[in-house]
């Protein structure tokens, strides 16, 4: 019997013992007045908490998640019972990626009602959302068979079975191999024949050019693809360039010289080039920092990294790319930059990305005062930058420690610590950002990591900063994007929002995993 069948099992057996114990405690009367009392108060408990989800379930269709999750949870107050409140209330927080949510609502929604299989799917979500993908495949089993006669059940099953094994295979036939760059295992690389009828841009003498670069935003433009000759080259030079980075990279801005920093992009190719169009191209007179999350849900991610990788290669010493949650290879598989490189080349490309992803740094420190990272600080408290600068970076994130709270923590209002919204790393209070600061002699810190209204949101006491640079993230969410500058000689923020501007169309997630595109 499997976990899921034990769990309607065990709530049935808990219905009948309930309904025996009840019976032999009557031992008088019943006061029909005080019943009924009771049983008004429960009617109308349970219209109001109706009334409350229908309004969630209207403003999750608007995409107003908040709000809906705002309604949910009054529902669930008055009726904490009911299982479509709480699978309901998983959703919506799956929309705002608040997986950790999501998942103790789909766990809550399977023991409110365990036949109530919608818990179940919810439950799936946000583990496969976590990577958890064996935790996932027993749900879908249990859900297919229960309706074995229902396709999209098994379909469901199906995929995720497959993810299993080939997560098995991967792991069965690793090796311990000695690391190598990727110039020595693509030694070939030169022999890589252009065809005639190839038009696009060219390295010159095997270097990125500004040239090279103005041609290469040009022909993206155009929904053209860079030869792969030369997409290779790109990856095998910065992956020899940021093997040479520490974890964390120091940037020194000269006095009245203006700094950029971005947020995450997300494959929103158009918007990148938006951004360069209001603020300016890259150069060494107009430093760039991205920080992050360059790929994944926006269908132009082989776009976005090969122009971001090439900027870093022209202007190493101006233009700079700290590792966020999604450049590594659960998310990428999951999210849709693996299905897109393996699209627009090859698989081998694909796994190519994944290594030169381990090597990107972690965080940046600008002029001593200011820490930029991906996600947010840290679940012990004394952490020194010097602490940082001894990561070992070169693996897949882990699921605790220093290198995953860089890149998945996120800030909370109230002081301390708390448990992650996501599921991964923590949620770390105002306190917690001052003590840090005040320990590291910094100003502040600016993170992103998390869509906001306006592209940016200031926090604890100014000392926590978010920059989103994804407007209307995955064509859905309505919210501007956003971009900071400071100059060397006056570190305080200033903000400047856009809105999204069209794209071809090509849909956010268009190359994902199909399961993840069945279960949005």
């Amino acid at each position: 019997m499997s976990s899921s069948e034990l769990e309607i099992k065990k709530a049935a057996e808990g219905q009948q013992e309930q309904q025996g114990t009840a019976t032999a405690e009557i031992t008088g009367p019943k006061e029909p007045e005080a019943e009924t009392n009771a049983s008004s108060k429960a009617e109308l408990d349970f219209a109001a908490a109706e009334q409350f989800k229908n309004q969630g379930n209207d403003l999750l269709k608007t995409k107003e998640f908040t709000k809906a999750i705002d309604m949910y949870t009054k529902a669930i107050e008055l009726h904490p019972n009911s299982a479509i409140y709480y699978a309901n209330r998983s959703l919506a927080h799956l929309r705002q990626e608040s997986f950790g949510y999501a998942l103790q609502d789909g766990i809550s929604a399977v023991k409110a009602d365990p036949a109530y299989l919608k818990g179940y799917y919810r439950r799936a979500a946000a583990h496969m959302s976590l990577g958890k993908f064996k935790q996932a495949l027993c749900d879908f089993e249990f859900v297919a068979k229960c309706r074995p006669n229902d396709k999209d059940a098994k379909l469901k099953f199906t995929e995720c079975n497959k993810i299993v094994k080939m997560r098995a295979f991967e792991r069965a036939i690793a090796v311990d191999k000695p690391e190598m760059t990727l110039s020595e295992m693509y030694r070939d690389m030169e022999n890589i024949t252009i065809e005639d009828d190839y038009k696009g841009p060219q390295l010159e003498d095997g270097k990125v050019t500004l040239q090279f670069m103005k041609d290469l935003m040009s022909h993206y433009k155009e929904q053209k693809r860079l030869h792969r000759k030369f997409a290779y080259k790109i990856l095998c030079e910065i992956d020899a360039y940021m093997r040479a980075q520490p974890p964390l990279v120091d940037i020194t801005v000269p006095d009245e010289e203006k700094f950029t920093i971005c947020g995450d992009i997300h494959g929103q190719f158009y918007d990148l080039m938006n951004i360069f169009e209001i603020n300016g191209l890259p150069s060494e007179k107009n430093p760039y920092l991205f920080n992050g999350d360059f790929v994944d849900r926006g269908s132009f991610s082989v776009e976005c990294i090969f122009t971001l990788f090439g900027f870093k290669l022209l202007y190493p010493n101006h233009f700079f790319l700290s590792r966020g949650n999604h450049e590594s290879i659960n998310m990428n598989q999951m999210y849709g930059f693996t299905g897109e490189v393996t699209a627009k080349y090859t698989s081998a490309m694909a796994d190519i990305f994944t290594q030169v992803f381990n090597w990107l740094p972690l965080c940046h420190c600008i002029n001593e005062k200011i820490l930029v990272m991906h996600g947010g600080l840290f679940s012990s408290d004394n952490v020194t930058l010097d602490n940082i600068r001894r990561i070992e970076r070169n693996c897949q994130p882990p699921e605790e420690g220093l290198m995953c709270e860089l890149l998945w923590s996120d800030p909370q209002q109230w002081m301390g610590r708390g448990p992650s919204k996501r599921g991964v790393g923590i949620q770390f209070g105002p306190d917690v950002t001052e003590a840090f600061c005040k320990n590291n002699n910094l100003d502040y810190i600016i993170r992103s990591h998390e869509v906001k209204d306006m592209g940016y949101e200031v926090a604890h006491n100014g000392q926590c900063i978010t920059v989103f640079s994804a407007p209307n993230y995955c064509d859905t969410m309505g919210n501007m994007g956003a971009f900071i500058t400071i100059t060397g000689n006056n570190l305080k923020p200033n903000y400047k929002s856009f809105e999204a501007v069209p794209h071809p169309d090509v849909k956010p997630m268009a190359y994902a995993n199909s399961l993840m595109n069945w279960l949005a």
